[in-house]
């Protein structure tokens, strides 16, 4: 249910940025690419860093700003969100928006193949989710571990499809 909370913010902060002056902003420049993927991959791997929050608003002001990079959230993805998890849920669900954005700009031929990105954005949510319980062993999202469970088994796919079609049909 709070994913849900989650994603009408998000849609809420992404309309209101649709709805300031245009500052004559062009695309992405190599270099904050360069910056978002080091960041993406970062937050992946230490998603409780000190810096990490600042890199967050970096990225979601980013890529509310640049006009060619653009990743739609599916709250679907990571499916339902325990009482045990709200501590974290905001910087999972996010993750799979930067780790989309990561891919999409380290593989641009399939930069419009939404699957691909939704895999890739959960792939890298599963990955904060591993380090976010490295440093808090009582951390716990049950939906997370099917997941991970699924990306062993090689099933992932699969998984995602189905979240994507859920998501496209609201």
């Amino acid at each position: 249910m709070r994913m849900k909370a989650l994603t009408s913010v998000f849609f809420a902060v992404m309309f209101l940025a649709s709805k300031l002056p245009a500052q004559a902003r062009g695309p992405s420049t190599p270099e904050e690419r360069a910056m978002a993927v080091k960041l993406a991959h970062l937050l992946e791997t230490d998603p409780l860093a000190p810096k990490a929050k600042d890199a967050r608003q970096w990225f979601t002001v980013w890529l509310i700003s640049v006009p060619d990079i653009s990743v739609s959230l599916c709250s679907d993805l990571l499916g339902p969100v325990p009482r045990s998890a709200k501590k974290y849920e905001s910087e999972l669900a996010v993750q799979t928006i930067y780790s989309g954005a990561a891919f999409m700009i380290e593989n641009p031929e399939r930069a419009g193949d939404q699957i691909a990105v939704y895999e890739a954005g959960v792939e890298g949510a599963l990955k904060a989710y591993v380090a976010i319980r490295a440093k808090q062993s009582k951390f716990s999202w049950p939906g997370l571990d099917d997941l991970i469970e699924k990306q062993r088994t090689g099933t992932l796919h699969d998984a995602v499809v189905t979240a994507a079609e859920k998501c496209a049909s609201r």
